[in-house]
């Protein structure tokens, strides 16, 4: 049995989601003796490299921190000596060959952000909104070969509010599977929860998000196209096009629920002062809005300064 005060153990995570389960591990008293997480990569307009969230805080807390490429020898032989009790990982971004999967005394974790099997794969959070689901969750499971097909030790599930998007899911998913993660722990340290094996038949998948999702199809629904604007802010943003090639960004939206004959895609008038277009079912009505090499404002502003009588918007080609 391995007290949670004298455990070791290695992290392995990239992005802001990983880092409250890492801060929580040392909050609890683990020993963090190293953390690997992505190489740091140029981002925004000037390029400039930029570290990873979790290698950021793992520098201020003087962990030693291991960036490999791949996960190969070279990688393998730059470990610390001492076998870690529990490797965990949350959100690291490579897949894990089976000689990492071993490394640890008593199991590799990770922190998974939906309630498996339900939307295994890189985009749980985004999926359960686009899906309409009306709960997610957090899940610790015990890592093996294969895409989140591992055992589960324990799960926590939290209502998905109607109106939620993804940011503001991720903000409560990350700190609700730190906190599951302290209090599962103990139990795997000293074995006394046997982790439950996922029922493979049940398994839904959620594939990587790409830019060119976030082109509205306006033949949907508007329950449809609400919950991709939900789903895709911050990341990769709903975005409408016009026959000319204009681009908008839609941050927020909602469905009216009313009928329309309009194309889809037009704006239709109505007697407010709001930025309405027809779906393939209802009626979309736009808030927030944010024009090339513009910032985000709401509707109201926008139409302040545009003129959108007979505009409308093409789906995907």
């Amino acid at each position: 049995m391995v007290p949670i005060e004298s455990a070791r153990a290695a992290f392995a995570g990239t992005p802001e989601f990983a880092v409250p389960s890492l801060k929580a591990l040392i909050d609890a008293g683990v020993k963090v003796d190293c953390v690997l997480t992505q190489p740091d990569r140029r981002a925004g307009r000037g390029r400039t490299l930029t570290q990873s969230p979790v290698k950021q805080f793992a520098v201020s807390h003087n962990i030693d921190v291991l960036q490999p490429v791949s996960l190969d020898g070279d990688c393998r032989n730059r470990l610390p000596e001492q076998r870690p009790d529990v490797l965990v990982v949350v959100a690291y971004g490579l897949i894990l060959p089976d000689w990492l999967l071993d490394w640890p005394k008593i199991a590799p974790i990770n922190v998974h952000a939906s309630l498996l099997p339900r939307w295994r794969g890189a985009a749980p959070i985004q999926q359960s909104i686009l899906s309409g689901d009306r709960e997610t969750g957090v899940s610790i499971m015990r890592m093996t070969r294969g895409l989140d097909c591992g055992p589960v030790y324990r799960q926590r599930a939290t209502p998905l509010g109607p109106v939620e998007n993804a940011g503001e899911l991720h903000d409560r998913l990350s700190s609700l599977g730190a906190e599951l993660l302290v209090a599962t722990l103990p139990a795997i340290l000293s074995a006394a929860l046997e982790p439950q094996p996922q029922d493979d038949t049940a398994a839904s998948y959620a594939p990587k998000l790409e830019k060119r999702h976030a082109l509205i199809d306006w033949k949907q629904s508007a329950a449809e196209l609400e919950r991709k604007v939900r789903a895709y802010n911050p990341w990769p943003v709903a975005e409408a096009r016009t026959a000319a090639g204009d681009r908008l960004r839609i941050w927020a939206a909602e469905s009216c629920g009313d009928a329309s004959d309009a194309t889809p895609g037009a704006v239709v008038a109505t007697p407010e002062r709001e930025l309405v277009v027809a779906t393939g079912s209802g009626l979309l009505r736009l808030t927030q809005v944010q024009p090339p090499g513009g910032r985000v404002m709401t509707a109201v502003a926008y139409l302040a300064a545009h003129d959108v009588r007979g505009l409308v918007f093409v789906g995907p080609e």
